[in-house]
Order: structure tokens, then sequence, then C-alpha cells
């Protein structure tokens, strides 16, 4: 018989399991995409059109601190980048716990942010060094050595345009994701134990980006972000910056005449103006336009969201048609935007998700979902289709199977399942080998010329075809299990 504290024991975890189902539903695609990275504690690559690879950057470091609670860095890759430089550019300033905090400070990208008990490591928001005072002599060569230890890596690795790196310092992340560990000339820095690393690639279509081979096939999933779906944080950050500078400059709406607005052609020519850049740089956030909804059968189409029920808090993006110009030349990205504050209490606000929830998601995922003998005969299915499909020359690896399946196992909790529907299992496949397929380089090479095949016949067939259509067309052709 069941007592009256097991009753409420269950209504609490009910209760709690329908706040987080809501939390993960106000995602917007490119949060699902990290989150889904950091339930499995595996990497990803994130792309976008090469002109708005600086604001995808930025949107990312905004969303590991307020949505996740962590600590980001951007790092700008280039072709003349060095070893010594990547390695630096990891690392974030930390301080020991009894190192007292200044109250006033300019942040930088490597900002402090509050969060839960186990989520990895904690850095200070301020490049004071413990010991250090605030006289005017300069440091003594032991406070010195303090500074340069006081340093961990970041929890999320942004490493913007890494395809655009020298091979060395590709295959260096690669060691740094394989060992969590960082070797430089002077020490060796252990990575903390929530590491994300994400390749934040340009490319004109989700297919086309990737990184060096070994690299390439050892980050867990790929997520294509398309920039008319907009960039939330910047955009609200551009709002309240339109706003400011507005209150500032003392526009506003002049009623003289008492008709409700100001005729006077200084005024149009301010609205307009207030109208162009508004438009072109800022997406305010609402309930926008649906991209699908979530079927009982929990059938998901192209992104996360046609399954989860429309494109979240964040809007359906620049809306229909050209997208607008990159974000970058419109805002400043203050550093001190990074800290989350509570509009209430005036202290850190927490994040939206917190290590504790993501952890639960992992042991759901993990222990909880269980795979029909038929969804794995469908997963298996595409795995032999994608590799024998005559546009593939490769990229179908052991590892990439491996990820297939965590990543549909990842997916049930977040629609409140504790199975993988077939529906997971297509979402899966076309987020594991978007970067990873590779197509045939000419119709030469391709399999069935050494069987006499026509060489126009094999041109017309490969005219057009990348990652993305192979992926359909696979999915297209394997019986979807009843």
């Amino acid at each position: 018989m069941t007592t009256v504290p097991e009753m409420e024991d269950d209504s609490n975890k009910e209760r709690q399991q329908a706040e987080l189902l809501d939390k993960i539903h106000s995602l917007s695609d490119l949060e699902l995409a990290v989150l889904l990275s950091l339930i499995a504690r595996e990497h990803c690559l994130i792309s976008t059109e090469p002109d708005f690879v600086e604001d995808l950057s930025k949107e990312l470091c905004l969303t590991a601190v307020k949505t996740f609670g962590l600590t980001p860095v951007i790092v700008p890759c280039h072709s003349q980048m060095t070893l010594d430089e990547f390695a630096a550019a990891l690392l974030v300033p930390v301080t020991p716990p009894s190192s007292p905090q200044p109250n006033n400070s300019h942040n930088n990208y490597h900002t402090h942010r509050s969060v839960p008990s186990g989520s990895g490591s904690y850095f200070s928001k301020h490049n004071n060094v413990p010991g250090s005072s605030s006289s005017a002599h300069p440091p003594s060569q032991q406070q010195q050595q303090q500074q340069v230890r006081a340093t961990q890596i970041a929890n999320v690795i942004l490493a913007q345009n890494l395809d655009h790196a020298p091979r060395a310092v590709q295959i260096q992340a690669l060691e740094l994701l394989r060992t969590r560990r960082l070797l430089s000339r002077t020490s060796v820095h252990t990575a903390p134990k929530q590491l994300l690393f994400v390749a934040v690639v340009g490319a004109e279509s989700g297919g086309q980006a990737r990184v060096t081979h070994h690299l390439n096939d050892f980050l867990y999933l790929a997520h294509w972000h398309d920039p008319e779906d907009g960039f939330a944080y910047l955009e609200e950050q551009a709002e309240e910056g339109w706003a400011s500078r507005m209150g500032i400059m003392g526009l506003g709406n002049n009623d003289n005449n008492g008709d409700g607005g100001d005729d006077s052609a200084y005024a149009k020519a301010d609205d307009d103006r207030a109208s162009i850049d508004s438009g072109s740089s800022v997406v305010k956030r609402g309930t926008g336009t649906g991209m699908g909804s979530m079927t009982n059968s929990g059938i998901i189409q192209e992104s996360y969201h046609s399954a989860l029920g429309g494109p979240g808090r964040f809007g359906s993006g620049l809306g229909a048609g050209a997208a607008g110009p990159s974000l970058s030349p419109q805002l400043t990205f203050h550093s001190n935007d990074l800290t989350a504050v509570d509009p209430t209490s005036g202290g850190p606000q927490p994040p939206l998700l917190s290590d504790s929830e993501i952890a639960h998601l992992a042991h759901l995922a993990q222990h909880d979902v269980s795979v029909d003998i038929d969804v794995r005969r469908y997963q298996m299915n595409i795995v032999a289709f994608l590799r024998m499909h005559r546009a593939v020359s490769g990229g179908v690896t052991p590892q990439a199977t491996k990820h297939f399946e965590q990543l549909m196992r990842s997916l049930a909790p977040l629609h409140g399942l504790d199975f993988v529907t077939p529906a997971l299992v297509g979402l899966a496949a076309k987020k594991v080998y978007l970067h990873r397929i590779e197509i045939v380089a000419s119709p030469e090479r391709e399999r069935s010329m050494q069987w006499g095949s026509e060489l126009s016949a094999v041109e017309a067939m490969l005219e057009g075809v990348g990652p993305e259509e192979v992926i359909e067309d696979v999915l297209g052709m394997v019986a979807v299990p009843q």
C-alpha cells in the first residue's frame, strides 16, 4: 500500500520533471545543440554563413553564461596561429576561494559566473592576483609567478574559424579533448570537469562545414544555424542598447499636437532611421511563428523544435526573405553583459539550466531509455545505407555509430520519453552525419565506374549532392518500423 509521504515524493518528482521539460521546450535550436553536447559530455561543430561567424560566437558565449552558467572563452583562429598562441587563449584567470573579491572592475570574455556545485571550475571575472595590493609598487617576482599559475582552462571553448587554423593547432585541440590536458612549454593544465569544445565554422551550408579529418570525426554532432533564425541574446542586448541610447539622446514620442505623434520632418527621419536600424539588427523576443508541433508520437521533421513545439522563447528570427546584415557593426559586445544579474535581488542570476538538471538528463539517457529491437534495426539499416550510398566516399565511421547511439538516447528525455522513436533516430542521423559524410570528389572515383557506368550519367547523379541530400535520400529509402 502506498503511503502518503511516498505519494508526495512522486508528486514532487512529476512536478520537477514537468518544470524541467518546460525549460527545455523554451530553448532555441542553438541552445538545444549545446545542451545535447553537455548531456553526453561530448563536443560539437556549429556553423553558419561566413559573415555571421563572429555573431554566432558571441551568441554562444552569452548562451554558455546565461543558459548554462558556464565560463566561456572565444578563441579567434587564423592561418598564422601558433601552438603557444592557441594554448594561451584557452586559459582564463581563476581566484582561490580565500582571495577577496573586489567590488568594481571591468569584465572581459572570461567573466566569472556563479554556477552550481560540481559543474567544473569557478573563475574570477577580475584580473587581480591573489596577494596583490592596490599600492603603486610593482608586483614581486613571486606574485608574478602566482599570477601565471592562477589560470585554468575555460568550461566552454568557442574556437572561432577553427577550420582556418593550421593543422598542428587543430591536432592540439584534438589532443586536449582526448586527454583532457593542455601541455604548454612551462606548465600542464587539466581541463575542468565540465568541458565543452565548440568549433564555430563559417560555410555556405552545414554539410560544407568541417575541420581536419580526425578532429572532425571526434566531434559529437553538427548544427547549422541559419542567420534568419536570429541571435537572441545579441538582439536582446541591441534592443536594450537602442532603448538606452534613445533615452540619453532625449528622443521619444513628442506629442505636441495632441494627435498621438510628431509629424515633423525631423521626427519622421528619426523614426525611419530607427526603423531601419532596429529592423536590420534587432529581433524582439516573442512567441514568433511556430515551426511545427510535437505530436503524441514525438515526430520530428527538420529541427529540434519541430518536435519540441515551436521556436521557443526567442521568436522566429529575422523573418522571411533575405537575411539581415551582421550584428557586429550595429552593436558593441560589452563584456560586462556576460554577468547575468537578477533584477529583483541584484545578485548573480542563476542559469536557466543547472548542472544537476543536466546530470539528471544524462542519467535518464544512459540508464532509463530503452531501444526496441525494431528501432535498433532501423538505426543499423540507416548506417548501412549511408555507407553504401553511391555518392559517399567515407565518413560513416565506428565513432559516428557510437555518437549516433548516444544522441538518439539523449533526445528521448528531452521529449519526456523513456524510449527511442524512429523519428528520434532520423533526427540523430541528421545531426551526427552532417559534418562527417564525405562526397565522392570526382565522378571518375564513383564506384560504379568500375563496372562500366557512363561518365555523363554519374556526373548527372552527383550534381548538387551534398551530405544533406544523402541523409534525406537514405531516410527516404530505409523502411520505418511501424
